[in-house]
């Protein structure tokens, strides 16, 4: 089935509603960020499929080992930074996420900043619909300065199929007279041999557990005290076959870990009152300029063979048949007819088809598409 952007969404180009990824700082090869970089490393393309979860089978939670040719962003140990995420894409209701970082290449993470319950919200939800894309904390001092940083979102959704969500982006930290930095270790659920973390049902305090009781972990440019070789590859905790046990939520908004190491700030949302030590920002990031450089895919004159919507309605006449090098119009998006993956309409010219990831199909989705689980 075909389906169009609102006018807002068309900004951007060829965007597909497909769960939610890091635009700030630029996650690598992520095709829309804002600021992302001109240079591809050699060998590498841009992921169209960042927005999806990560491949239950794959030991790369980056996505890629590959890093940026250089930092896409400069921070100071002790500041204050922002952590932005695109438009218009599936929130699940909400979850628990962890900004964390690496100094060995990304086989060893150390939580910076979490908030637990309700990412993406300001409460309980059931909405796809983010309210919050965007937020700002304080940066541990300890962190040691270095330009080969990895910074890390991920993510466990509240509501759907059980998914590992995770972005990587490569900054450099500077201003800092520490050699180490010793945080939470970085929690992985739902994903190969790790912790299941059941879909919520209206109970965010499932899975707090997990994060609670995540042991230590330091981290350093001169080596780190677990990791393993190209992957992340910190022994998996055994998978409970029973509820597991729930961590008691505190009533309040922010919480601080006190610890003989570097506090960890985390927010545990109340319902009633989601304001915090480090408050998200709800204002939304503008949305990108259409673009016809590289980051858009290679265009081909194929039309999929799909049925033509309008904002959720009732069909119109069909912009593009099968087969056709008939025009079409920015922004449309279409799932190929078998659901393998998808194309989009860059400035009347449909794109070369854009596979959907191992164990995912390409579906409708409001008025987008989306690559989910097959």
């Amino acid at each position: 089935m075909l389906l169009k952007f609102s006018a807002i969404a068309a900004a951007l180009v060829a965007s597909v509603s497909a769960h939610m990824t890091m635009t700030d700082p630029c996650p690598r090869f992520n095709p829309w960020c804002v600021n992302k970089p001109t240079t591809l490393p050699a060998g590498a393309s841009w992921d169209y499929n960042i927005k999806n979860p990560i491949d239950p089978s794959s030991p790369v939670l980056c996505k890629s080992n590959t890093p940026w040719p250089s930092p896409v962003a400069t921070w100071t140990a002790g500041q204050s930074v922002t952590v932005q995420f695109l438009q218009n894409n599936a929130a699940h209701g909400g979850g628990h996420a962890q900004f964390s970082v690496s100094y060995d290449g990304g086989k060893t993470f150390a939580v910076v900043y979490e908030v637990l319950k309700y990412f993406f919200f300001n409460g309980p939800s059931t909405s796809n619909s983010p309210e919050v894309l965007q937020y700002t904390f304080t940066l541990p001092k300890e962190l040691p300065n270095s330009d080969s940083v990895v910074f890390a979102w991920s993510w466990v959704n509240a509501i759907g199929n059980r998914e590992f969500y995770m972005n990587c982006a490569d900054v450099a930290i500077t201003g800092s007279s520490s050699s180490s930095y010793t945080g939470k270790k970085m929690v992985i659920a739902d994903h190969d041999n790790y912790p299941t973390i059941p879909a919520f049902n209206g109970n965010y305090d499932t899975g707090l557990n997990y994060y609670e009781d995540a042991p230590m972990v330091t981290v350093s440019p001169s080596g780190s005290s677990s990791g393993g070789n190209g992957t992340y590859s910190a022994t998996p905790v055994a998978a409970e076959t029973t509820t597991p046990a729930v961590y008691e939520a505190t009533t309040s908004s922010a919480v601080y870990e006190t610890t003989s190491v570097a506090p960890v700030a985390h927010m545990v949302q109340s319902e009633s009152s989601p304001v915090g030590e480090e408050a998200p920002v709800s204002s939304a990031p503008a949305a990108p300029e259409p673009t016809t450089d590289d980051s858009a895919p290679e265009p081909t004159t194929d039309a999929p063979a799909v049925e033509s919507t309008t904002d959720g309605g009732s069909a119109p006449e069909s912009t593009a048949d099968e087969g056709s090098s008939a025009s079409c119009t920015h922004g449309t998006l279409a799932c190929t007819s078998d659901g393998a993956g998808y194309q989009a309409c860059v400035w009347g010219t449909w794109s070369a088809v854009i596979s959907c990831p191992a164990k995912t199909a390409c579906k409708p989705f409001n008025n987008s598409i989306l690559c989910d689980w097959a």
